[in-house]
Formats: structure tokens, sequence, C-alpha cells
């Protein structure tokens, strides 16, 4: 699968980050281009973008303050 042309390299389809949401919240997700990770704000994790593929696995994600 590849990006499609008018979406940037490195960014997230904003259809994919409206309909993902947090496993362990079910809250939204906010995209950080500069990490490549998705933030959850309520939970204070980061879950990694591995070759444009969110990983939404709680034991992968990053603690954040």
């Amino acid at each position: 699968m590849t990006a499609s042309p008018e979406r940037m390299e490195g960014t997230v389809d904003p259809k994919l980050l409206e309909i993902l949401v947090c496993p362990l919240t079910k809250g939204p997700l906010e995209f950080d281009a500069t990490r490549q990770e998705l933030i959850s704000r309520s939970a204070k994790l980061a879950y990694p973008i591995r070759d444009g593929i969110p990983i939404m696995l709680p034991e992968e994600a990053r603690k954040i303050e």
C-alpha cells in the first residue's frame, strides 16, 4: 500500500485519526509528527507509528508526563 499523493509522507490520514481511539480510555488521540506518535492525554501514553502503521498496544506505548 502506498501513501496517497495528496498526503505528505510522515503524516497520518485524517480519516484514520478520526476513528482511532486510545485502547485503554477510548478517548481521542493527537498526532505528534515530530516523534511519529499518537498521543493519548487521558492515558498519558504515546503510541508509536512504525512504517506508517499505528501500534495501538499499551505495552508498546511510551509513558508521557
